[in-house]
């Protein structure tokens, strides 16, 4: 929904709707370019859905502003009546780019690796949820046909998202498929398939799980629907593992072609999952004009909330950032503390706000505006040295 206004409430178009197509859009790039005087573009920031029109509209080479959706749903609430149509949003928008004309920022699309890296990441985050929950449903199908096979082997999981305990469920689905064997006939079969799947055989290990096998009850019969059952959550498990192993793969080759690559890497708790993913949810740090910038654009800001005499000591965080951001800052706290660096600045701020008494989640959210602001800092001194070579 398109209006086109000047200073004043002056309507020069009326609101009316244009497409998504390459036609459409060109009629309005034409239609812009017909007005007198200078022509900005403002816009609210809707996920995916105002990209299209921002970036042709770039290309045609307007003065092109993407605003966040809570500035505008602030602006000028002062009336009883609640009116909501496209119409009156699209004079909303206009009115709040005549005021903030001098103040709107300029568009800039990203780039096509940052970009990729991106959606890769959000693909990842999705697939990650979905994992997890085909992970618990096979768990639970197995306490009924062969109960603790997931806790049989402790190997990490293979580059190609593939792991043991896993493999092993896919052939020896319900505990009588070891119980009813002999213990040498099963060490033999095992063995096989240790070859089989490139594991290493243990001797021992095969009478652990012999002996697991045979210590157990088992709810679930034999049967083939019970098989049948259990290849089923196995093989939806494995391809979402599998899924996620390759964009893991992809989010690293592209991550590993960006300038702030091997500083970013250098720092502690950043390793080949979370550095990239790092990377992807901040983007180009020159879009920041400064580290409370980026702060807040993570949310981890606490503005200041005083009223005359009045002076609030206990400042909380907007949240009114990334989500996805955070959780990874998240993730990253949660190395620094598990390894405990005493010589690294971000853990011995944690663990002063830790002794000072400070909840689990204000010292880790504390310490993550802490990185945030290294972060900028060091990725930005070694963006300037490679622009100044």
């Amino acid at each position: 929904m398109i209006a086109v206004m000047r200073p004043f409430g002056e309507i020069v178009v009326t609101p009316y709707e244009v497409r998504h197509t390459d036609s459409e859009l060109g009629e309005l790039a034409k239609l812009l370019r017909s007005l007198v005087g200078e022509t900005r573009i403002v816009m609210e920031s809707t996920g995916n859905y105002h990209t299209p029109i921002a970036r042709a509209l770039y290309d045609a080479g307007f003065h092109v502003s993407v605003v966040n959706a809570m500035l505008i749903h602030d602006y000028k609430n002062n009336s009883l009546r609640k009116v909501k149509t496209d119409k009156k949003d699209a004079i909303k928008i206009a009115n709040y780019g005549l005021d903030q004309w001098l103040e709107l920022p300029r568009y800039a699309p990203e780039e096509d690796t940052r970009l990729m890296l991106k959606n890769c990441y959000r693909q990842y985050q999705q697939y990650s949820k979905v994992q997890t929950m085909l992970k618990n449903n096979l768990i639970s199908l197995l306490d009924t046909a062969f109960p603790n096979a997931n806790r049989l082997f402790s190997s990490p999981p293979r580059a190609d998202g593939s792991e043991k305990w896993v493999d092993f469920i896919a052939t020896f689905w319900h505990c009588e498929c070891v119980s009813s064997l002999s213990e040498k006939a099963f060490v033999t079969k095992y063995q096989k398939w240790c070859k089989k799947h490139g594991y290493n055989f243990s001797q021992d290990k095969a009478v652990d799980i012999y002996t697991e096998a045979c210590g157990h009850f088992s709810v679930m019969p034999k049967t083939d629907t019970a098989k049948l059952l259990v290849e089923q959550a196995v093989s939806q498990f494995q391809a979402t593992s599998y899924a996620l192993a390759a964009l893991k793969k992809e989010m690293q080759e592209l991550a590993s072609s960006l300038p702030e690559y091997p500083v970013v890497m250098k720092m502690f708790g950043v390793g080949p999952t979370l550095g990239p993913q790092l990377m992807a949810e901040i983007g180009d740090i020159r879009r920041f004009h400064s580290k409370k910038a980026l702060v807040a654009f993570a949310g981890l800001d606490s503005p200041p909330n005083d009223s005359g005499q009045v002076t609030n000591n206990h400042k909380r965080m907007t949240k009114r950032g990334s989500p996805a951001l955070r959780r990874t800052l998240f993730l990253v706290m949660g190395v620094i503390l598990q390894n405990s660096p005493v010589d690294e600045p971000v853990y011995q701020f944690m663990d002063k706000k830790r002794a000072e008494g400070k909840p689990y989640r204000v010292y880790m959210m504390a310490s993550a505006n802490k990185f945030l602001r290294i972060y900028y800092a060091s990725v930005k001194a070694h963006l300037d040295v490679l622009e100044k070579a």
